[in-house]
């Protein structure tokens, strides 16, 4: 066991899991923390639930990260979901997988993740020290300690895994950036993904908190080319969109690039020829009814009116008397509902920050900057990020067990 520690900037789940892991390979650790309680941002993942991992390979993962997958081959190969899913089941947490892959706890309780990772850092000897990490310590380019609350607290290595800007309130300021910058970083510039969109317009706040379910969303670009396409739910809300599929959607957006429309298809079942047939079966039902009587029919009684302005009918034409053109236009409105996006809402409602520090300058397999010996990176923090579905835990859980396995050796190695 070596005398000086390894000092883990963060409390989350990267923090958390790099802390064990030090521990478990040898080291002394100290745990730093500005929260009172540890994990404040596990507890709002999967809406209170904790969506822990994804029940997949590693390639699985690395299918699922858009930007800079490579860099976390070696951090996933050796810590899959799969040794995740065993691990948490090892502290204590029965788990059970759901559709899409999705990894929850049995008790559908978030607390009880965080529990089981506190009571782990209990156990193991890890000292928590509560404050806020100020500046890195370095002599010699090498990272040797930080300060905390204006006294220096002397580290054989030491991992920032302070996670990005989203959920400032959970403790997410973007701290890690400009410790890392301290040592020469080069930080990506941090952005919002997995993160609702403002509309250009009203349309949406016209059916503010009308939630649609098996619906296909498309994000296309200004060459009408589709980003993303996926079936699922969604929310109209007072300032745009939101709800899983927007989510995911906005992770493929490159805002700084191109500009996009949001295009639902409202009745992903049926293509034109069987819709049209669908329609016409309606009419002959009831050909005297309003059109926004028959339009309650087919869809949601929010959507009514702005359905049929999009479609150009009269809301007390007769069914009967709609022209073959009116029910052309009709048809396309409920295949392809295009709303117009304005751009992302602010990083701090976003659930997960693209961009960190850049992975260019991280060694993969430990984690440890190219910088500065003895500083390592996990998590957030990183320029790496995945779609929703348990992928970004499991980032924080890979890459907090190398950062802190590579941690412990180094110290070792080292001699500290």
């Amino acid at each position: 066991m070596t005398n000086t520690p390894v000092v883990v900037i963060g409390g989350g789940a990267a923090g958390m899991m790099a802390a064990l892991a030090a521990r478990q390979t040898g080291a002394q650790v100290t745990l730093v923390e500005p929260n009172e309680k540890l994990g404040r941002k596990l507890y709002i993942t999967g809406k209170g639930r904790c969506n822990l991992t994804n029940n997949t390979t590693p390639q699985g993962v690395l299918d699922h990260v858009p930007r800079n997958g490579r860099f976390l081959y070696s951090a996933v190969t050796r810590f899959p979901p799969a040794a995740v899913m065993a691990y948490f089941e090892e502290l204590g947490v029965p788990l059970k997988t759901e559709r899409g892959g999705r990894v929850f706890p049995c008790s559908d309780r978030a607390a009880d993740v965080i529990d089981a990772l506190f009571f782990a850092l209990k156990r193991q000897g890890v000292a928590l020290l509560r404050g806020r990490a100020e500046h890195l310590l370095l002599e010699n380019g090498r990272a040797v300690g930080v300060m905390v609350g204006g006294e220096p607290l002397p580290a054989g290595a030491v991992v920032i895994a302070t996670g990005g800007l989203s959920y400032p309130a959970t403790g997410s300021t973007g701290d890690g950036y400009w410790l890392a910058e301290e040592a020469g970083h080069t930080i990506v510039s941090p952005r919002p993904s997995l993160v609702p969109l403002e509309e250009k317009g009203d349309t949406c706040a016209q059916m503010q908190g009308l939630s649609l379910k098996n619906v296909t969303l498309a994000l296309k670009n200004q060459k009408n080319k589709a980003v993303f396409q996926e079936q699922g739910e969604m929310l109209f809300t007072h300032f745009g969109l939101s709800g899983p599929l927007v989510l995911s959607a906005s992770a493929h957006a490159n805002w700084a690039k191109d500009t996009y429309t949001a295009v639902i298809d409202l009745k992903p079942a049926l293509d034109e020829t069987r819709l049209e047939a669908r329609i016409l079966r309606d009419v002959a039902q009831g050909p005297n009814k309003a059109f926004h009587n028959f339009l309650e029919g087919l869809l949601p009684r929010k959507m009514v009116p702005m359905m049929a302005q999009r479609a150009g009918i009269p809301p007390d034409l007769p069914v009967n008397a709609m022209t073959r053109g009116q029910r052309r236009r009709l048809m396309e409105a409920m295949k392809a509902f295009a709303v117009p996006i304005a751009g992302p809402r602010p990083v701090k409602e976003a659930i997960i920050t693209a961009g960190g520090v850049k992975t260019g300058e991280v060694d993969p397999g430990t984690m440890m900057s190219k910088k500065a010996p003895g500083l390592f990176f996990a998590g957030e923090v990183l320029d790496v990020d995945g779609y929703t579905g348990g992928f970004n835990l499991q980032i924080a859980w890979c890459t907090g067990r190398a950062a802190g396995i590579g941690a412990a050796r180094y110290i070792k190695e080292e001699g500290l």
